[in-house]
């Protein structure tokens, strides 16, 4: 149906005095003896549009309830009691949708736990309103960032046969569900729909990097999974990953292109997110705002992971997991590196190769491998990032001191063959973003439906 969206009618281009017609979902009503009042959201911005109604004019009252649809015809006017804003006074209101008085979005603010168990409906609240929209501009400014810079937009497989990681944390994909009349898994695999044994990718970096042999910069941004059990608030099972692969690259080159990537998403979100900023700000973390505009304003800081084990150990800190060289730095490390020592995100630079991936560059120490995590304050890691090993010896042996079968991996072993050059990428986790640029604390509330352990609405 004909009808002007809400946020053009607070933009100033429809003049005052004309006749309009919108559509919505009311969200408060108040009712008098003459007079009754509609608040109306149609989801195109976070300000809810009042509609006035005369009850001498209008007599029907079947749209003055919580979540009903309605379609409204009436003049736009200045707002009688909001300076500076607008209204409608309504000739007519259509109900298009009926609700029942005991749709779950009441008046009072609900907890998050409650909204996660309605997906369908927590879409319509202010919070979901804008963090969906800002999940939007964020899409769209990091395809601008990457295609305004020569990079090429590349789809690589969402069912694979080998996992990238090496850490076996994948879906498994396949036809033939139960079959006890396969002897072993080697039997069941040739008999599924590939021939062989399948799953749901956990990231597309090896395919990446094959374009990237061809173009010389290409960047992912699509869905990946994990079968990972993490019940914690930063893990789902299903996420969204940026995946940039970059040719004669090394790591000091990687890390400035994360940090101008990082810088340039906030910054767009400070520009074109000012209303939804401003609700994270007041309603979900305070001081919101400030810590955005410090974060691009002053450079990253790198640290040598050495050098951060040091820190941690000399810390006047009870943590609950000791921190030792050679140890995965642990969320309560990156809260007190990011939050109290550095107090900005940072870049921590040359971990053990023993707790990396097979595919990162050794380094001449040969206990090393050139890689970094970007750590940000209130969020923990939100890029894994390395310069990709280029040196076929290397690459084999790292994966055979790994067990890796090395047949699965052939393409990507011959990468190294034909005209191998220095390279190196990162992912960066588009929901982790997300939570630092709105100050939501759980991946779950930046998902339209999160999937976790246990959990598949």
């Amino acid at each position: 149906m004909k009808h002007t969206d809400v946020v053009d009618i607070f933009s100033g281009v429809t003049p005052i005095g004309s006749e309009v017609t919108v559509c919505g979902w009311v969200r408060t009503f108040r009712d008098s003896k003459n007079m009754a009042f509609l608040e109306i959201n149609d989801g195109t911005t976070l300000k809810h549009l009042q509609i006035v109604i005369d009850k001498n004019e209008i007599k029907n009252d079947e749209f003055m309830r919580l979540g009903c649809s309605v379609k409204v015809v009436g003049t736009l006017v200045e707002s009688l009691v909001m300076k500076g804003s607008v209204e409608i006074n309504a000739k007519e209101v259509v109900l298009l949708g009926d609700c029942p008085t005991d749709y779950p979005l009441q008046k009072k603010r609900s907890t998050m736990e409650f909204l996660r168990t309605i997906p369908h409906l927590r879409v319509r609240t202010n919070t979901f309103n804008a963090v969906f929209r800002v999940r939007s501009v964020v899409g769209a400014c990091i395809h601008e960032f990457f295609q305004s810079r020569h990079y090429v937009y590349v789809n690589t497989p969402i069912i694979t046969g080998s996992d990238c990681e090496g850490a076996g944390e994948v879906f498994k994909v396949t036809t033939l569900g139960y079959a006890p009349q396969y002897k072993s898994q080697e039997e069941y695999d040739k008999n599924d729909f590939f021939g062989q044994s399948a799953g749901l990718s956990v990231s597309g970096q090896l395919e990446g990097e094959v374009a990237a042999m061809a173009f010389g910069k290409i960047y992912t941004f699509g869905p990946s999974f994990r079968a990972e059990n993490s019940n914690t608030p930063r893990h789902a099972a299903e996420f969204w990953h940026i995946e940039p692969e970059v040719a004669f690259a090394e790591l000091p080159d990687i890390i400035e292109i994360a940090e101008d990537l990082i810088k340039h998403i906030i910054n767009t979100v400070l520009t074109k997110c000012p209303a939804e900023l401003a609700f994270f700000d007041k309603f979900v973390e305070h001081g919101l705002i400030e810590k955005l505009k410090n974060v691009v304003s002053h450079k990253f800081g790198v640290v040598d992971y050495t050098e951060a084990i040091e820190i941690l150990k000399k810390a006047d800190k009870d943590f609950v997991f000791k921190p030792e060289w050679g140890e995965d730095i642990q969320t309560e490390h990156e809260k007190y590196l990011t939050e109290e020592v550095f107090k900005k995100p940072i870049f921590v630079i040359n971990y053990p190769k023993a707790i990396k991936s097979f595919y990162m560059k050794q380094n001449p120490d040969g206990k090393t491998v050139a890689a970094t995590d970007l750590l940000v304050p209130g969020v923990g890691e939100i890029i894994g990032c390395s310069e990709r090993e280029w040196d076929e010896e290397k690459l084999l042996q790292a994966m055979r001191e790994r067990n890796m079968p090395e047949e699965q991996y052939d393409y990507y072993i011959a990468l190294r063959h034909f005209g191998s050059v220095p390279h190196s990428g990162f992912g960066l986790g588009f929901e982790r973003i997300l939570m630092y640029v709105t100050g939501m604390n759980n991946i779950r509330d930046v998902i339209l439906y999160p999937r976790t352990a246990g959990g598949l609405m």
